[in-house]
Parts: C-alpha cells; sequence; structure tokens
C-alpha cells in the first residue's frame, strides 16, 4: 500500500516534487534501474540524477522496512491487551527505527530481570509509592508493610532495593529519557583509546592511539574505523561514554519531581539505572551509530575513487605487450591483440639474478615486429621499475609507447574462476599479465572481473558494513558501465552483468548465442537471447552497443524505442539516418519544439541530438602517456626536497596517496594538496590524476614517504630548513642511473638495428 507521507518526506529530504518521487518509485517498482531511469526516463522523472534515484530507491526502502517492524510491533502489544488508541498513535508517528524500539521496549518480551523478580514479590506498589516522590513520606515505614518471607522479603532493605530494581528499569524504558540520554551521548560523548598495557611494542601501528580522545560528532571516519580495529585486534582499549555525572543529571531532570527521602531512593534508582541499563544500551547504540556514520563516510570515498579509476582514460584497439615482472622467476611476458584476445606467451629474464638482457630483448623487438605492436604494458610491483629501465633501453620504435600499469587485484583475478575459465591451461603468473595488458588497453572491462575490494582504491573496506559496500560498490560499477555502454559482439560475461536489466543469467545466455551464432547484427537480434524479455531488453538496449549493425544507430546511446523518431527526424530534413549521424551541421538544423510530444519532451530531444552529434563517444579521457622519474627506484633513492612526478593511486578523507615508482605509494596530506585552504582532498586532486610532488619525509624502517602538492612545501619552516636532497633538480640529476656501458651497450645498439 502506497503511503504518500513517504513520499512527502523523501520529497522534502532531497528537495524535489513529490510528484518526481511518486513517479520515480512507481519506475523502480516496475523493475527498472537507476541507470536507465536517470538516462532514458527524464519526461516522468523531471530529469532526475543518478544520485537522486538511488537515494530515492535506498530511503523508500528504508521507510517501507520501519512500516513493516511497525506492524509486527503493533500486532505483538495488540497480543498482549495493551494497545490504545494513545499508543497506537505514537507508534505510526515514529519516525526512526531507535524512537520505534523505545516506545516498544517496555512491551518487548524479556527474560527474567532483577525489576521482574521484585514484582513477583509484590514489590511493584511499594515502587509506585516512591516513584510518586510525595514528601515527608519515611521510605522505611513503607517498605516494612512490604516485608513478607513467604515472598522471600527478608527485610525492608530487601524491600527498598527490590523496589529501586523495578523503578530502574522503568527509567530505562521511559522513550524520553531514552532519547535525552541517546542525544547526551551523541553530542557530549568521546571516543577515549589507551593501549592494553604490555602490548605497546606489539601494537606500535596503533601508536597515534595510545592515549588518545575527541569527540564522537567530529571523530573522522578514518580514525574511528582505525581504534575500532585496534580495539578488535585487541590492542586498545575503546570508551565512548560522556562524564557520566552530565548522564545522571540528564537523567534526574527527567524523572525527580519531587525533595526528601522518597526522592532519594528515585536519585539511587536513576544511579543504577544509568550504570546498569542505560549506559551499556546506550553505548552500544552510539558506537554502531559512529560505526554507521563511519561506513557511510567510508563507503562514498571508495566509492568516488572506484569510480575515478574504472573511468580511466583507455589505451583503445592496438597490439600489446604485458609483462608481470619478476627477478629469480623471470618476466612473465603476453601479447595481446587489438580486442585483448591472447596470441603469444614467454618468460624472459632481463633483471638478476639471470641478466639474459640480450636475449629478451631480442624477443621484445620481435614480437613488436610481428604483432605490429603498438604498447608496452609493465606491473608496478616487484622489479617493474627495472624492467621498465630495461625495455626502454632496448631502442623500442618511436610509435610504442611504454606505460606502467597499477597492478592492484590483478593476483586475485589471477586465482579466479574467470581467469581459470579463461585460461585454464596457464598458470597464475600468465593470467595476472594478460590482466595487466588489458587493463592498459581498457580499465573499465578488465577491473569488472575483479571483485572491488581488491582493486585498492578503498581504506578499511574489510572493516565497514560488508553488503551496504556491495550495494554501493555495484551501484558504482554499473553507472560506469552503462555510463560508457557496451559493446555486445566483444564483451566478457563479466562486463555484461553490470549492465541494465541483465545480471549473470542473462550475460551468460548472451555470450552463449553469441558464440553459437555469431555477432550480432543488429540491436533487435538481442531479443533472440534465450530468458532475455521485453523488459530486460527495454532496460538493457540503449546501453548496448553494436558496431556497423543492420541500424546506424545500433552504436549509439539512442534507445531503439526512439528510432522511429529519429528516422522522421531525418526524413524531414531530406536525408538518411545515416548522413544525420555523419554530418553534424544536420543534426544542428533539427527544430526540438517540432517533435515534443506527450511521451518525449525536450530533455529526450536534447539528448538525442547529442548523440546525433558524437554517436557511441567514449565519455572517458584521451589516453595520455605517463612516465616515472628515471632512476629513482625504490624509497633508497629519494632525498627530501626531489620533485617527482606521481599518479594518484587513492584519495581519503585526510589526503591523498601518490604511487612515484618506487614500490611505495607516498601521502600527500590535506594540509600539503594544495597552496590554498581545502576541506575535502577530492577537491584539489582525482584517482589516476598526474601530479608533481615534492618529497617531504622519507622513512624506510616504517615505509612511509611524506610528500607535498604545494609550489614551495618548505617556505613556512623559515629560510633556515635543511634540504637533504640539496636542490631538486640537483637531486635528480644525481640519482639518474648511468647509462648501460661495454658489452650491454653493444649489445642493444646491434639490437636496435637489427629490429629497426
Amino acid at each position: 500500500m502506497t503511503n504518500l507521507n513517504h513520499y512527502f518526506k523523501i520529497a522534502e529530504e532531497i528537495g524535489v516534487l513529490l510528484k518526481q518521487v511518486d513517479s520515480t518509485v512507481a519506475l523502480l517498482d516496475e523493475g527498472a534501474t537507476v541507470p536507465f531511469i536517470s538516462r532514458y526516463r527524464k519526461e516522468v522523472t523531471g530529469s532526475l540524477d543518478e544520485v537522486q534515484v538511488a537515494t530515492i530507491r535506498d530511503r523508500i526502502q528504508q521507510l517501507r522496512d520501519l512500516d513493516k517492524r511497525k506492524e509486527a510491533v503493533l500486532k505483538s502489544i495488540k497480543e498482549q491487551g495493551k494497545l490504545t488508541p494513545e499508543l497506537e498513535k505514537k507508534i505510526e508517528a515514529a519516525e526512526t527505527m531507535s524512537i520505534l524500539e523505545d516506545i516498544y521496549l517496555p512491551y518487548k518480551p524479556k527474560r527474567r530481570t532483577k525489576g521482574t523478580i521484585a514484582k513477583e514479590k509484590g514489590l511493584e506498589p511499594l515502587a509506585t509509592q516512591l516513584f510518586e516522590q510525595v514528601a515527608g513520606l519515611n521510605p522505611e515505614v513503607l517498605a516494612a508493610e512490604f516485608v513478607d518471607a513467604e515472598k522471600e522479603v527478608a527485610n525492608v532493605e530487601e524491600a527498598l532495593q527490590g523496589a529501586r530494581d523495578i523503578m530502574a528499569e522503568w527509567i530505562n524504558e521511559d522513550a524520553e529519557t531514552r532519547k535525552k540520554v541517546r542525544q547526551l551521548f551523541i553530542e557530549e560523548g568521546k571516543f577515549t583509546s589507551k593501549v592494553i598495557p604490555g602490548k605497546e611494542e606489539e601494537a606500535a601501528k596503533y601508536r597515534d592511539y595510545f592515549e588518545w580522545s575527541e569527540p564522537i560528532k567530529t571523530a573522522p571516519s578514518h580514525r574511528v574505523l582505525a581504534m575500532r580495529r585496534g580495539e578488535k585486534e585487541l590492542f586498545l582499549m575503546l570508551d565512548t561514554c560522556p562524564e557520566e555525572m552530565d548522564a545522571i543529571a540528564v537523567i534526574e531532570k527527567q524523572v525527580i519531581t519531587g525533595h526528601g527521602a522518597t526522592a532519594e531512593q528515585v536519585k539511587l534508582a536513576v544511579k543504577d539505572s544509568y550504570k546498569r541499563l542505560l549506559k551499556p544500551s546506550m553505548e552500544t547504540e552510539v558506537r554502531l551509530y559512529s560505526k554507521k556514520k563511519a561506513d557511510e563516510e567510508a563507503i562514498r570515498v571508495f566509492a568516488d575513487n572506484l569510480r575515478q579509476l574504472l573511468l580511466a582514460a583507455p589505451l583503445g584497439e592496438k597490439a600489446v605487450i604485458a609483462i608481470d615482472p619478476g627477478f629469480r622467476t623471470g618476466c612473465k611476458m603476453v601479447c595481446l591483440g587489438p580486442q585483448g584476445q591472447f596470441l603469444e606467451y614467454e618468460t624472459i629474464y632481463p633483471n638478476e639474478p639471470q641478466r639474459k638482457v640480450a636475449l629478451s630483448a631480442a624477443t621484445i623487438l620481435q614480437w613488436v615486429k610481428k604483432y605490429e605492436v603498438k604498447a608496452i604494458a609493465i606491473g608496478n610491483g616487484t622489479a617493474g621499475r627495472e624492467t621498465e629501465t630495461f625495455v626502454k633501453a632496448i631502442g623500442l620504435p618511436s610509435e610504442v609507447i611504454v606505460v606502467m600499469v597499477n597492478e592492484s587485484g590483478a593476483s586475485i583475478y589471477s586465482a579466479s574462476d574467470v581467469a581459470r575459465e579463461e585460461f585454464p591451461d596457464f598458470d597464475l603468473t600468465v593470467r595476472g599479465a594478460v590482466s595487466i595488458g588489458r587493463r592498459l588497453m581498457d580499465p573499465l572491462a578488465e577491473l569488472v572481473k575483479i571483485d572491488a575490494k581488491s582493486i585498492g582504491v578503498g581504506q578499511y573496506q574489510h572493516d565497514v558494513d560488508q553488503p551496504a559496500l556491495k550495494n554501493s560498490l555495484d551501484d558504482t560499477v554499473m553507472s560506469c558501465v552503462n555510463g560508457v555502454g557496451v559493446e555486445v559482439n566483444t564483451a566478457s560475461k563479466q562486463l555484461l552483468t553490470y549492465v541494465s536489466g541483465l545480471g549473470p543469467a542473462l550475460a551468460q545466455n548472451i555470450v552463449q548465442y553469441r558464440n553459437e551464432n555469431g555477432p550480432f547484427k543488429s540491436r533487435e537480434e538481442i531479443r533472440k537471447v534465450p530468458r532475455l524479455g521485453d523488459k530486460a531488453y527495454e532496460q538493457a538496449a540503449g546501453f548496448l552497443r553494436i558496431r556497423n549493425g543492420a541500424n546506424p544507430l545500433d552504436s549509439s546511446a539512442v534507445h531503439p524505442e526512439r528510432y522511429v523518431l529519429v528516422a522522421r527526424m531525418a526524413k524531414d530534413l531530406g536525408c538518411q539516418v545515416n548522413e544525420l549521424l555523419r554530418e553534424k551541421s544536420l543534426a544542428e538544423k533539427i527544430p526540438l519544439k517540432d517533435y515534443v510530444s506527450e511521451e518525449v519532451g525536450l530533455p529526450t530531444l536534447k539528448d538525442i541530438l547529442e548523440e546525433l552529434s558524437k554517436p557511441g563517444r567514449d565519455p572517458r579521457e584521451t589516453f595520455e602517456v605517463f612516465s616515472f622519474e628515471e632512476g629513482i627506484n625504490s624509497m633508497k633513492d629519494l632525498k627530501v626536497g626531489m620533485k617527482l612526478p606521481g599518479l594518484v593511486t587513492n584519495i581519503t578523507k585526510f589526503g591523498a596517496f601518490v604511487d612515484i615508482g618506487v614500490h611505495q605509494d607516498g601521502l600527500v596530506h590535506l594540509s600539503h594538496l594544495a597552496d590554498r585552504f581545502i576541506k575535502d582532498p577530492s577537491e584539489a586532486v582525482t584517482v589516476n590524476q598526474k601530479v608533481e610532488v615534492t618529497v617531504m619525509e622519507v622513512d624506510i624502517a616504517r615505509k612511509r614517504i611524506g610528500l607535498s602538492m604545494k609550489a614551495d612545501p618548505f617556505a613556512e619552516k623559515g629560510p633556515g630548513t635543511k634540504r637533504e636532497g640539496g636542490k631538486p633538480n640537483a637531486a635528480r640529476r644525481v640519482a639518474k642511473e648511468p647509462e648501460p656501458e661495454g658489452d650491454l651497450a653493444a649489445k642493444l645498439a646491434l639490437l636496435k638495428n637489427k629490429f629497426r
């Protein structure tokens, strides 16, 4: 049943019209995906973007879950015969799960407690008398009437204790009191972290948190997750409570209404209620609250980083040599064709200890000539920089580029079912080399085969809420895949899985149909895929591309449902559809207002016009070659003051990590990301961005590198600052390795001439 209150609430929260929420929820309920709704149903939703549509989807689910819980609570209380119109109204008005649970707490079936035992002894009337806090009454005199050996109330003190136990539970179960205490915990609570005595050395990586305290409400996500991990690993003790006297004062303000001896008994009950019941309960709640808040922030940062990595510029369809570098075991080298197909494999040994330089160089140059190779991709792991130096020295044709490729997660892919299925006869390292090459050619198509958590663009990804992380990353991957579009005749099953409306089963069916019947000749032919019905086709068709298809629009983002409309536009201009796509000037002559109808409005027409002007255009940036500083291959080569080129690999709330080619990313702290003040690192950099950094600190023992992106990072330290490496340029010149000499130089010269 539709709950219009939910629609009003969501509309107010995200600042859109009620009608937009209503229409979006209706589409979602019909099975439409976020990419499809935001791209092809703009008239229906009022041009809501992906973020707004996803927010509506998630929020309506939360509110519906709340409705289900309300039904269960109402049913439970009704079965107890305790449901009143006033209570029912309170339950229906509850806006959050915590408020609802507070209301339900007094009626929630529970195990025997001190309070229930006291009630069984007949002490509830005494608790009621004391709780009224009437001045002048003597608690001992009142309690004496309840002393009863048969009911196991031996004396006055036992009677008073039982009454206090009952009152403590009343206080704990009062919704308004819980609300006030919860607010205090959130507003005034502090994370207080201390090292467990005797574990100082073992817990060295948590040294920053050995004596640490900060407010819960302002603690950044990375510190919250770090402290929690330290606690989980039994290195840290973590407390999250406000001052006890402040919490008790809040409760007393809610509960204490009188003076005298009876009020003193209630105060004793307040202290007991807080220490024994409220404090543990609220600490658990606030821990969950702070964890959820930290998770949301960490997941958002992870998703943003993942999006930037997935949408990195592709090299495109060019033959590539890919090298998974190594020392003792050699470099695994594969050659891939323009569509990423495997062509040949070899192991070469250009590095220590074998140093088969001439043979390795000859093999590479032979492949370059044989397969018309345009690029060489080298993994950035062990021996990566050494292998890059070797490859650049062998005399490659000028048109062949050499690129270092981030191989994070390649080992995960190599051991996966996906890799085994494609290359059952090759070992892990060969599969890893294939993945490195394909990452250069098309990062998006290759990275979707790997669990996003293994790609290395997040922090504490194993500590956050795993279902929430998976949902967010799946949304991100789906958004990227559909935003770029998928060539249906070459796409892998894994890539097709993320296309709107498909999923693993239909993706497999598409690949199987393609293998059995050959390439798809038109989008219409996709309807023949087994179990791919009209709804799935509607959701997927616009995001699937068919190059050189039967209809020229099959390679564009124009949805098949609009083919007739585009044909009409072409006819009105006196041309063919393919001419409309080929001649940009023709598309510019289309009077969009003439084609507005009840089904199609200006937003869709503008999208069509944009697509006609650049049909099938890849929205990703154009590929640019990047090279690390020559001769800077390890941390030992670094000197303070050096200026080096780098690639941003990861962005966090406290800064950005940059790969400078030494097998250990350096950190540019938030304060060193720009000359101006910034609050969020994403204001200054993006993942895969090429930057120039200055080395500020090198700690080889702890494997830490401090970097800066400021124009003059040492200025604030004054004129006396010592730069260990001297002037940056001089340092770079000193650090460069000498040119090959003697026999090696002669051999390389011969090879250059032979394969030129």
